[in-house]
């Protein structure tokens, strides 16, 4: 089986890297690209985001789409705490230097993206039985090892049931049992009601979507199957009413885009990117689908020109949505004709000033 998925990898891998050559106005990043190629072939067989989300050249791709904006990353939030009165202070160059990098750093770790791996599947790990614990009690036996230095991932959580069996903890019990023990500032014991509808309906009525995604990173693991069920009910509503500015500049952003390329569903996003004149991060997202599904037809197709024939071959070959982004497209390159008559016309004017001047350098100039 081995040898027979390795001849198969080797094959796509072939196909891939002499097909796989984009145009962008973004650096292409240079590294071992065969390696990173067969490590995205593996979704095929081991379909686990992680391996791909983490790699730092998809990273790139997610951090030019969630496109920082200081004004929105700094912008005060809902997280209980009172605002600080805001301080004016006089600055000479190498002081305001030193602030903007230390923004630049604040800036790098609010918007540290969620990870996104699979989720892990509850099952029963039984340690033993002994069936002369049968009816000894009617309740269940939880034994956690509180022992300080062990992560509450590896801590053992063992439960011995009313029937005589030991195993494993689940999941939840997991989460409780390290609350209890360990306890995390934000994270409740209990699972809070605003993640269950009609409570979670409401909250997504109400766009509140940064304050569920918060509060979901502090409440479940990211490999917490709950915590995939509730990310992806605000991405799919996020999508739905096309309602990207929300989490545009935010830390969640990231895994949206990541969601919606590994979904196939980037349809809207890619008209929102262009509306924006944006192709730069539409090329961004057009490549991290194309990593996502090597095998779509956009991205075996013959190199791409530009940007824009890039974006058009998509369009034609995959997506469902032709007529909205060649509309976008459209608008777009009117647009940019547009500011490049106006560039030219305001260079002209400028020329045509500076040689008046030159002609005539002793008249005196005239009061406006």
């Amino acid at each position: 089986m081995f040898t027979r998925s390795s001849l198969v990898l080797e094959k796509v891998y072939k196909q891939s890297t002499s097909i796989r050559r984009f145009c962008s106005t973004i650096s292409e990043a240079e590294g071992d690209l065969k390696q990173f190629s067969c490590r995205l072939l593996l979704r095929f067989y081991c379909p686990d985001p992680r391996k791909i989300f983490f790699h730092w050249d998809v990273q790139l791709l997610l951090k030019t789409l969630t496109r920082a904006d200081y004004e929105k990353v700094f912008q005060p939030r809902k997280d209980g705490k009172p605002l600080k009165n805001s301080i004016m202070k006089f600055l000479t160059t190498e002081q305001l230097m030193e602030y903007e990098r230390r923004a630049d750093k604040k800036a790098f770790t609010r918007l540290q993206m969620p990870p996104v791996v699979e989720a892990q599947e509850d099952t029963v790990k039984v340690i033993e039985e002994d069936p002369g614990l049968i009816g000894l009690t009617t309740a269940k036996h939880v034994f956690t090892d509180i022992s300080f230095g062990i992560s509450n991932k590896n801590r053992l959580i063992v439960v011995r049931e009313p029937d005589g069996k030991l195993r494993h903890a689940f999941m939840n019990e997991r989460s409780r049992m390290n609350q209890v023990y360990f306890p995390v500032y934000g994270k409740e014991i209990e699972t809070p009601k605003m993640f269950f509808d009609p409570h979670l309906e409401n909250l997504l009525e109400r766009e509140e979507y940064i304050f569920i995604l918060d509060r979901a990173c502090i409440q479940f693991e990211p490999n917490d199957s709950e915590y995939h069920r509730v990310t992806k009910r605000v991405y799919e509503d996020v999508n739905l009413k096309r309602n990207f500015e929300s989490l545009r500049s935010t830390r969640h952003f990231g895994p949206l885009a990541f969601h919606l390329a590994w979904e196939k569903k980037i349809d809207n996003l890619l008209v929102d990117v262009i509306h924006s004149q944006r192709i730069d991060e539409a090329v961004a997202l057009i490549k991290l689908y194309h990593i996502f599904h090597p095998q779509a037809l956009s991205a075996q197709s013959a190199p791409c020109e530009d940007d824009i024939t890039m974006i058009k071959s998509y369009a034609k070959l995959e997506s469902s949505m032709r007529r909205d982004i060649d509309h976008a497209l459209l608008k777009y390159e009117k647009l940019e004709k547009e500011i490049q008559k106006f560039e030219a016309k305001k260079l002209k004017l400028q020329d045509s000033s500076v040689s008046t001047e030159e002609d005539h350098p002793d008249e005196p100039k005239q009061d406006q």
